[in-house]
């Protein structure tokens, strides 16, 4: 057999039942091996699926049972034979073998079972392989596609932002420099300013790219590089922007429940949640947020940020994502509007994934108008010459829009409840992690 022939059939496809009692050949990595006497069990897995196959040494010959039986776990190999039903085996078929050949044989595999998180993580590259992780990352593909093919279908364009930058979006403590041919330069923390000056030519736009954050924090939501989707929408409202997002969130949840059962399932979570995420979502403003705290034991005050725990407890029994609005202006990004009819606030929004999952999306009217905008950062003591060509923008036919950007890795976490975001990404960046 030649392993980079073209008439290999996917394991999926046989578990399907499309080639029953057929001839066909596989590809792929042994997953399992166990021989006795001269019969030999192994289990392949590719992208699909998973298969057992059986080489026997009197039909598949000395060569080929030698090949199976000295086989390691991930050992890559190919296998031809004929296909039958078996409900014994997993995935109700098995190969009954009559070729079988290593393409690559390898060394023994280095990760056992009860293996250290630690230790997992320092081989992420090997670990990536398991059949959890695997699923993770299907899924994840899944979701980014439909959150793609939401915007698309609604009209929206897809553009890109610079990554290097000169100027902070969300405050200058978590910036990572870098040195820009002898000048300093940034990592984007957010694409959310450069799709501001693109809606005045597409109007309504999206990014979804990297961002990055020096937050030295270690916990199970918190990555220093992550995938940031950021719409941006001209002529959109505070409400208007709500809107869109529960209309978007609604769509993933639905279609992830309705064409992935499985897919949750084995990664533990129940598709009937995901199909309980329906619009409008519960709002929440800020003014009513705190004194709901204080009543569950918390010691917040009117003007500091809503944390972690206090997430925790507004969301821990709730079955769809809440909006927590409103908020104080004094800690919110000098970008965000002022509610005209509650001064002192921002018309922002960020919402709140059920469960104690935390903030998946922060969103807001954008200041508009060049007076709001000079005063905001005066009030904020930033200087306007390194931020002139946004605030240009203000200068030359602005309108009133909004906007909101989305944590594809926090989303993740919460739609396949997932334990730690980690997992979310085949290779997380956190305060102490930056290998492999």
């Amino acid at each position: 057999m030649d392993a980079l022939g073209t008439d290999f059939v996917s394991i999926g496809s046989i578990l399907s039942g499309a080639h029953n009692g057929k001839s066909v050949k596989i590809r792929g990595w042994v997953h399992r091996c166990r021989t006795s006497g001269g019969l030999c069990f192994l289990v392949l897995r590719d992208s699909s699926g998973t298969i057992q196959c059986a080489v026997k040494k009197d039909v598949a010959g000395e060569a080929a049972f030698a090949a199976a039986s000295g086989a390691f776990i991930e050992t890559s190999a190919m296998a031809g034979g004929t296909v039958k039903e078996d409900k014994r085996a997993p995935g109700g078929f098995e190969l009954s073998a009559s070729d079988f050949e290593t393409i690559s044989q390898g060394e023994p595999f280095p990760i056992s079972k009860d293996q250290s998180t630690e230790f997992l993580l320092d081989v992420r590259h090997l670990w990536l392989r398991s059949q959890r992780i695997t699923k993770i990352m299907q899924a994840r593909d899944h979701i980014t596609r439909y959150l793609r093919e939401f915007f698309f279908t609604d009209g929206f364009y897809e553009v890109s932002p610079p990554i290097i930058t000169k100027s902070a979006c969300e405050g200058g403590s978590t910036l990572f420099e870098l040195n820009y041919f002898g000048s300093p330069a940034y990592l984007s923390q957010s694409g959310q300013l450069y799709s501001e000056a693109v809606i005045a030519s597409l109007e309504k736009v999206f990014i979804l790219a990297p961002s990055f954050r020096a937050e030295p924090s270690r916990t199970i939501r918190h990555l220093a590089e992550y995938w940031h989707l950021e719409p941006e929408m001209a002529f959109f409202s505070q409400k208007m922007n709500m809107a869109l997002q529960e209309r978007m969130l609604e769509s993933v949840c639905h279609r992830m429940a309705t064409n992935h059962p499985d897919l949750l399932l084995a990664v533990g979570r129940d598709p009937k949640d995901l199909l309980e995420v329906k619009a409008p979502f519960p709002r929440l403003p800020y003014e009513k947020a705190i004194p709901k705290l204080q009543e569950l034991g918390f010691s917040i005050e009117w003007g500091q940020d809503v944390g972690a725990d206090e997430e925790y407890a507004l969301t821990k029994d709730a079955k769809v994502p809440i909006f927590l609005h409103n908020h104080p202006k004094d800690f919110k990004a000098f970008y965000m509007r002022e509610d005209p009819d509650k001064p002192g606030t921002v018309l922002s929004a960020d919402l709140l994934a059920p469960q104690g999952h935390g903030e998946i999306i922060g969103g807001s009217e954008r200041i508009w108008e060049y007076d709001e905008l000079a005063a905001r950062m005066a009030e904020q003591k930033m200087k306007e010459e390194d931020y002139k060509w946004y605030v240009e923008l203000r200068k030359y036919g602005s309108v009133p829009h909004a906007g909101f950007g989305l944590g594809i890795e926090r989303l993740v976490k919460w739609m396949l409840n997932l334990d730690h975001i980690r997992d979310a990404i085949p290779f997380p960046r956190t305060i102490n992690r930056v290998y492999p």
